[in-house]
């Protein structure tokens, strides 16, 4: 069968109407030397030697299925149930995109507000938007928004040096060219020292909770020395460590941002991932991204609508508060499959799987001679370990024994030199804690 279903006949039609007489005459403008070109293209290959060779190059790639896994540092290697890609392959799910037709969008538009809800009872936040790129995308949005809430009377923002270094230099390079204050990276990362850095100049103070090295900060109080100085607090937050902790909402956030990939999206490479973002009601006309809310229609049936935000923002770039126009649907679609098909209790119940695994490697590594566990704070399924040898070394020998060791912090620390960022999930047996500890153990 032809790939192109028109006949000759059909195509002398089209050449005729158009007033030439061969396809080749539609390429005059081009040099004759370089108008046909010899290709020097293999021989043609046959369905299954062709996916022969696909499979072959798709192996060569090393996937998180191929090592034991025991790095995160913003890319997490969670369990996600079949039934959550089963479903993103619908059809309707992964062509939808703009639903600006909401008689034609009523899937996609339920599948957003579904996603907007549950990511609101995570975080304890009135609204969130679905969505944006990643979580580093996200909190830039954020200082957005608070340049705008405070009227841009105000250019300080403040970001703690325990958020994902990553997404500080994002929110730079999202801002460079205007006239804001970023600071707080060389400022203690405990909570109270950065309230000390608050002034009548401050729009902003964002947090991580739990913070880049997994410890999970105490945020009592800040809140409201933030809201004293007339500034905004915004934190970026785990989606799956808050199925055992307190919602930020309940601590006095006013923005909750972060990466929704560790609930629902596999690591893939480093993406797509999908940023989430949630408000108190008070914020919710300044955000960017799609607004999903719930209605009726002119016979009374429920409905979904795109709603309480201006469409410039996504047609008239110089009335917007933000040129995002898009999002990641399909992702933030499979995070909500995830969070229905989990639900309130199996979200706790693996959260704290994490927790605990997290703390038994912890207590098998810091009973190892030269290895230092840092447990000045609470942790979650991260935490930072003191070497006596550089990170580099004992990757390499991980790695030789079918193990990613943990992410080298002195690379964006350097006072933390010979520091490995160690992540224990759900999908880490005790099998390969302790062989990670004994590798560990042996490296000299």
């Amino acid at each position: 069968m032809g790939y192109i279903p028109h006949t000759d006949v059909e195509r002398r039609q089209m050449l005729a109407a158009i007033g030439v007489t061969t396809i080749e005459d539609l390429f005059e403008a081009v040099p004759a030397t370089h108008r046909f070109p010899r290709l020097k293209l293999p021989a043609p290959l046959s369905e299954v030697e062709v996916a022969r060779e696909m499979l072959a190059l798709a192996e060569s790639n090393e996937h998180a299925q191929d090592f034991a896994l025991f790095r995160g540092a913003g890319a997490y290697h969670h369990f996600i149930p079949s039934a959550v890609n089963h479903l993103l392959l619908r059809g309707e799910f992964y062509t939808a995109y703009t639903p600006y037709q909401p008689e034609f969008s009523q899937g996609t538009l339920q599948a957003t507000f579904e996603y907007q809800s549950m990511m609101c009872a995570l975080t304890g936040m009135d609204a969130a938007n679905a969505s944006h790129y990643d979580g580093a995308t996200s909190l830039a949005e954020a200082v957005t928004v608070a340049l705008q809430v405070t009227k841009g009377k105000r250019n300080k923002i403040i970001l703690s040096p325990g958020i994902h270094p990553h997404y500080r230099e994002v929110v730079r390079t999202y801002h460079q060219g205007r006239d804001v204050q970023i600071v707080g990276d060389d400022a203690p990362a405990q909570a109270a020292a950065l309230a000390d850095l608050l002034d009548d100049k401050t729009a902003m103070l964002a947090v991580q909770y739990p913070n880049f090295f997994g410890q999970i900060e105490d945020l009592a109080g800040l809140a409201e020395k933030v809201h004293r100085a007339g500034a905004v607090l915004v934190v970026v937050a785990n989606p799956l460590a808050l199925g055992m902790l307190k919602s930020p909402g309940s601590l006095g956030a006013d923005i909750v941002v972060g990466d929704a990939q560790p609930v629902g999206v596999p690591l893939s490479f480093g993406g797509p991932y999908v940023g989430f973002f949630a408000c108190k009601q008070e914020f919710v006309r300044k955000i960017a991204g799609r607004i999903v809310g719930e209605s009726v229609d002119t016979d009374g049936r429920r409905a979904y609508v795109m709603t309480l935000r201006p469409r410039e923002q996504d047609i008239k770039r110089e009335k917007a508060s933000s040129n995002i126009c898009t999002n990641q649907g399909l992702m933030a679609l499979g995070v909500s499959m995830y969070l229905a098909l989990m639900g309130k209790t199996g979200l706790r119940q693996v959260a704290e799987l994490n927790y605990h695994k997290a703390h038994y490697a912890a207590d098998r590594i810091a009973a190892l001679p030269g290895y230092q566990v840092n447990r000045e704070r609470p942790f979650f399924n991260e935490f930072l370990v003191r070497c006596p040898q550089p990170v580099a070394t004992l990757n390499q020998a991980l790695v030789a024994e079918g193990i990613i060791g943990g992410y080298d912090v002195g690379q964006d620390y350097p006072h933390l030199a010979q520091h490995m960022l160690l992540c224990v999930t759900e999908m880490n047996p005790k099998e390969e804690i302790d062989v990670l500890v004994d590798v560990l153990g042996k490296v000299k």
